[in-house]
């Protein structure tokens, strides 16, 4: 299966999720997410995710000089991008356990 089109349904989500826990810049974001287990995620992709999400509010960001190169940009979560991070959470379990019980082979109420 191809998890190109998979991570592009969750990565909001994922991204979300991994700025719970801290704060981070963006390739800071991109390695955590490949380190959590999704190593096809792609830079742009996780950028751009970044911009949609603090365009949308559910982020807040901030510049930190850097001593190795150019400043870093770093996003958080906001109360908007908590909630959200709920909101999608939920939506994702209920979708997963539906999945889930396809796959198996049980009846899923209809």
């Amino acid at each position: 299966m191809d998890t190109t089109q998979l991570l592009k349904g969750v990565l909001d989500l994922a991204v979300l999720a991994v700025l719970q826990a801290e704060d981070g810049y963006g390739y800071d974001v991109v390695r955590r997410l490949r380190a959590g287990g999704l190593e096809d995620v792609g830079d742009a992709s996780v950028y751009g995710t970044l911009r949609r999400l603090y365009a949308a509010g559910h982020l807040t960001s901030y510049v930190v000089p850097s001593v190795e190169g150019p400043h870093r940009k770093y996003y958080g979560l906001n109360a908007s991008g908590r909630a959200q991070l709920e909101t999608s959470a939920k939506t994702w379990s209920g979708f997963a356990d539906t999945m889930a019980a396809l796959v198996a082979g049980e009846q899923v109420a209809a």
